[in-house]
């Protein structure tokens, strides 16, 4: 039994959709609604001590932290592997999941904007440049890494989908619902267009979630 606390809109809980539905593997999705503030009650706190979605309850354990969670389903269910089997190719794979993981995610969540609405009184017009500043700097050196990699196919390495993939996607979509125009990115473009004609990709999308609204 899986239970997968999640918000629509979050952009890690959309990389673990993408990421249990490459596995193959049905979760219960249990939605957590930021916007009510339903992640920092004493129930989900309960399960998630941060109050950040999302969380895997697997049988009696509860996993944290979406980077975490993906590296435990790859070694859990290996046989539809979200790296590569060359070690410099895995490198090159992790390093793009990171730029998004780490570089550009999550300065761009939304605990990151409220706090610069709340404090400092950021208006949407300088929140929509704030959140453009680091997607527009992070996609720039994304293209052009993506642009050197000989080993590049369909996705961002090789024909099937990776970890890097399964990052990318979801910070895409972030960057259309903070109004950033993607044409300046033609590789990203096409990749996100590849992977959106898998199902995994297609049912994990913010618009098919349940508590989407």
């Amino acid at each position: 039994m899986i239970d997968l606390y999640t918000f629509f809109r979050s952009g890690t809980s959309h990389r673990l959709r993408i990421a249990l539905a490459l596995k193959g593997l049905d979760a219960n999705h249990i939605p957590v609604d930021l916007r009510t503030e339903e992640h920092s009650k004493a129930a989900f706190m309960s399960i998630q001590p941060q109050g950040l979605v999302p969380a895997l309850r697997v049988d009696e354990h509860v996993l944290i932290q979406s980077p975490a969670i993906i590296e435990w389903l790859e070694e859990a269910y290996p046989s539809r592997p979200f790296l590569p089997k060359d070690l410099l190719a895995r490198q090159y794979v992790r390093s793009i999941a990171a730029i998004v993981g780490c570089d550009i995610h999550p300065v761009n969540n939304r605990r990151v904007l409220e706090h610069l609405r709340g404090h400092f009184k950021a208006d949407e017009d300088q929140i929509l440049e704030w959140c453009a500043k680091w997607i527009v700097s992070g996609f720039d050196a994304l293209e052009k890494i993506l642009n050197a990699e000989k080993n590049r196919g369909l996705y961002c390495y090789g024909n099937e989908p990776t970890l890097a993939d399964i990052y990318l996607i979801p910070q895409v979509e972030s960057a259309r619902r903070f109004k950033i125009d993607m044409n300046r990115w033609p590789l990203i473009q096409a990749i996100d267009k590849q992977c959106m004609t898998l199902s995994a990709f297609i049912n994990a999308a913010p618009s098919k979630q349940k508590d989407a609204s």
